[in-house]
Parts: structure tokens; C-alpha cells; sequence
């Protein structure tokens, strides 16, 4: 099972994930901590390369080994003002291993364990429930909506974007029509009530296996 990842802000040069099933064992050469994750420079027994985790305490000098790793091309990071022809992201085995959040899009159901809560339907022609989206989705598909709930996951800076989980008390966890995905480009804290507003997709495929049947993009919050 994937964990969550920690992929940084991603512009407009072209990308590309692939999978790489094996762990990746090297010596760390250089650490650059930026935007709460952390670029290390690898000396490996293929050569060098470039791999980003979460956030960690990894000196110059230290054996690492990264789990769950994924491969992106032209990837470039605009904490660090640097492009990288390839880079690894990956969940750093071990006590240094912070998180564990790894390198793809975060995957439905891995919200945080918050209770969920009743919360008062928003307001206005566009807004729905959050089971209401899940169930309507083919219906609502490119229009936009307005839903109010309680944010139960927030991951920043993830390909250029914010992404967060919201629960309104609606739906069922059995068939995940209780948990709504959304990016947005602004920033949430869990466990807080928002109303969010932006555009229903469907089907979004964001390469490396990750598919999400419905998630609302471009998002605005209002508390």
C-alpha cells in the first residue's frame, strides 16, 4: 500500500512517473531542506541522483534507504530554484524516516483518523453535500459546486498544488462516499471547518496509477 507523499510545487516543464519496485540504498552527499521536505543528493552503486522525502533529520554522510520510490522527470522546484532531469521521491526507511510520506498524489481513504462530524449543508444554487458530489458526479462533472465540511487531511506543495480531504457527516465510509478530495492553492489545518467552492472532475489521472473516479479542482476556501 502506497503512503502519502511529498511531491514539491511543479510548473509547467513536462513529467513523467515511473515506478520503481526495488529500494534504493546510497550515501547521502548533500541536504537541502526546503518547504517542509528534504532534497538529498545520493551517492548510490548506480551513480549519483537526486531523491526527495519528507521533511527529516539526514546529515551529510548518512546510509539511507528509500522505499516506495518514484521516478519523475524534468521536475522542477521552485523552493530550490532548480530544475532536476530526474529525481527520485520516496519514503526514507528508518528512525530518520519522519512521516513516511512518500513521492505520489495522495490516495483516497488515507485521511486522518478525525471523527466525522455533522456539519451544516452550504448555501447557494451550487451547493451539495459532499455525498451528493460523490453520487452526482457524472452529473455535476465540469460544473461547479459549493460543499462545507470539516478538513480530516491536508498535504501542501504537492505538484504545484494543495490537496485536502473533506467530511461533512454524509455518506457512507463503506463505498468512500463520505470523503471528498480538493486542491486548492490556499492552505487549511485539520480538523477546521471551511466551505469550499470550485469544479467537480471525474476520472483525473495523475500518471503512476493514481485515478480518482471524483475531486473537486482549483478551490477556493471561505471559513
Amino acid at each position: 500500500m502506497r503512503v502519502l507523499l511529498a511531491i514539491f510545487l511543479l510548473v509547467s516543464a513536462p513529467w513523467v512517473f515511473a515506478a520503481n519496485p526495488a529500494d534504493v540504498k546510497g550515501a547521502v552527499l548533500e541536504v537541502r531542506h526546503a518547504a517542509g521536505y528534504s532534497y538529498l543528493r545520493l551517492k548510490t552503486g548506480q551513480g549519483e541522483t537526486w531523491a526527495a522525502v519528507s521533511r527529516a533529520s539526514v546529515n551529510k554522510g548518512d546510509q539511507v534507504t528509500l522505499q516506495n520510490v518514484m521516478v519523475m522527470h524534468d521536475f522542477e522546484s521552485r523552493a530550490l530554484n532548480k530544475t532536476f532531469p530526474k529525481i527520485l521521491f520516496a519514503s526514507l526507511a528508518g528512525a530518520n524516516g519522519g512521516s513516511g510520506m512518500s513521492a505520489a498524489p495522495p490516495a483516497k481513504g488515507k485521511s486522518q483518523p478525525v471523527a466525522d462530524t455533522p456539519v451544516a449543508k452550504a448555501v447557494g444554487a451550487n451547493a451539495r453535500t459532499v455525498a451528493e458530489i460523490v453520487g452526482q458526479s457524472a452529473r455535476l462533472k465540469d460544473k461547479p459546486v459549493a460543499v462545507r465540511g470539516k478538513v480530516v487531511k491536508f498535504n501542501a506543495g504537492i505538484m504545484g498544488k494543495n490537496w485536502l480531504h473533506l467530511r461533512d457527516g454524509s455518506g457512507s465510509a463503506a463505498d468512500g462516499s463520505n470523503d471528498i478530495l480538493i486542491t486548492t492553492a490556499e492552505s487549511a489545518k485539520v480538523s477546521e471547518i471551511v466551505t469550499v467552492q470550485g469544479v467537480v472532475r471525474t476520472d483525473k489521472d495523475f500518471g503512476a496509477g493514481y485515478v480518482y473516479s471524483v475531486l473537486i479542482e482549483d478551490a477556493r476556501l471561505k471559513r
